[in-house]
C-alpha cells in the first residue's frame, strides 16, 4: 500500500458515523497536538501572566532561558509532573500586539483541562483575580476565553463525554450558546486552583485564514485532517481520530494581512506523529497538493497559504 493511500482507520466511540476523510492520505487516529511557539514583546511579563493567570509552570528550571544570539530569549511552558512543554514563548523586545482580527494567524490556541470540575476552578480562580473571561457552550465542550498580555488568543476549556455528542447528515454538532457559569462553578467544588492539573494538553490550535477553499486544500486534502464541521458560517473544523477538532479555521478576519515578523503572533504550532514513516507520508502529501515541505532530522515543516508553519514531529 502506498504511504499517501487512505485508510480505513475505524474511529473509536462510532466517529466514523460523522466527518469527511481526506481523498488520499489520513492521519493516524494515534495523533496527538505538541506544542504551540508564540512571539511576544516583553517574556518577563509574559512568564509572570502564563504562571499567575494560567497556572503553568517553566521547565528547565524555574525562568527563561539564556539568550541566545540568532533566537533572543525563549522559555518553556509545562505542566506539573509532566515533561513535555505546550507553550514556548519567543521574546522579540517591541513586538506589536494583536488586536482582535488584526491579522491572519492565530484566532486562539486552546488549552484542553481533564474534566469539568478543574474547569470550574479555574473560573473561580479567574474570579478571584478579577480576570474577565469570554464564556461559551459549544454542546461537545464547555469554554473559557482569554487574551494575553501580547492580545494573542487562549481558550481553556473541558470536553463533554463522546458519548455525549450529536451529529446530523455527517456533521457533529456544535454551537456557541451560553455557558452555564453557575453550574460550572458548582461543579468546582470548593477545592482552590493550584495551576494547570496533570491530564492537561493542548486540545486544539484555531487559525485566521484568508479563504476556506485554501484552507481544505492545506490541511485537509494536504496535512490528512478529517472534516468534522463545515456549514458553520465562516468556519472549518478539522480532526483525526474522531475528535470534534484538533484544528478550526475560518474568514471571520478576512482582508487582513498575515502577521508578520515585528507582530506578536504563533510562530508554530506541533502535531505529533507515532513514526518517523508517518513524518514522512505527511511531507508527501503536503508536497502532492503544491506545499513547500522543509524536511528536518524528525521533523517536517510547512507553511499554510498564510504564513502559519505547522511542524509534524515524531513522538519520543
Amino acid at each position: 500500500m502506498s504511504d499517501l493511500a487512505a485508510t480505513s482507520d475505524p474511529r473509536p466511540g462510532g466517529a466514523e458515523a460523522y466527518g469527511i476523510a481526506p481523498p488520499v492520505y489520513r492521519l493516524p487516529a494515534a495523533m496527538r497536538l505538541g506544542a504551540v511557539r508564540l512571539q511576544v514583546a516583553d517574556l518577563d511579563r509574559s512568564l509572570a501572566w502564563y504562571r499567575d493567570v494560567l497556572g503553568f509552570e517553566a521547565r528547565d528550571g524555574a525562568g527563561p532561558d539564556r539568550p541566545n544570539a540568532e533566537k533572543g530569549r525563549s522559555a518553556r511552558l509545562g505542566v506539573r509532573g509532566q515533561g513535555s512543554a505546550l507553550v514556548e514563548l519567543q521574546e522579540r523586545p517591541g513586538a506589536r500586539a494583536i488586536s482582535p482580527r488584526g491579522r491572519l494567524g492565530l484566532y486562539h490556541f486552546a488549552i484542553l483541562l481533564p474534566d469539568r470540575p478543574a474547569l470550574g476552578r479555574f473560573l473561580r480562580h479567574l474570579a478571584a483575580r478579577g480576570v474577565r473571561a469570554g464564556m461559551s457552550d459549544h454542546f461537545v465542550s464547555e469554554a473559557l476565553y482569554l487574551t494575553d498580555p501580547d492580545g494573542l488568543g487562549i481558550e481553556v476549556y473541558a470536553d463533554r463525554p463522546r458519548d455525549a455528542w450529536r451529529h446530523q447528515d455527517r456533521q457533529l454538532q456544535m454551537g456557541t450558546d451560553p455557558l452555564d457559569a453557575a453550574s460550572l462553578l458548582r461543579a468546582g467544588g470548593k477545592e482552590a486552583w493550584s495551576g494547570m492539573p496533570p491530564g492537561t494538553t493542548l486540545g486544539h490550535v484555531h487559525l485566521f485564514v484568508g479563504d476556506l477553499a485554501d484552507a481544505t486544500r492545506f490541511y485537509h486534502e494536504g496535512l490528512g485532517l478529517d472534516q468534522t464541521v463545515w456549514s458553520y458560517p465562516g468556519a472549518l473544523f478539522l480532526s483525526a481520530g474522531g475528535y470534534h477538532h484538533h484544528l478550526g479555521t475560518n474568514t471571520w478576519a478576512q482582508g487582513a494581512a498575515s502577521a508578520g515578523p515585528d507582530d506578536a503572533r504563533l510562530l508554530d504550532w506541533e502535531i505529533v506523529l507515532p513514526s518517523p514513516g508517518d513524518v514522512a507520508a505527511v511531507a508527501a502529501s503536503l508536497e502532492r497538493v503544491g506545499a513547500v515541505v522543509d524536511r528536518q532530522a524528525g521533523a517536517a515543516v510547512a507553511r499554510d497559504p498564510w504564513g502559519t508553519a505547522v511542524r509534524v514531529v515524531t513522538a519520543g
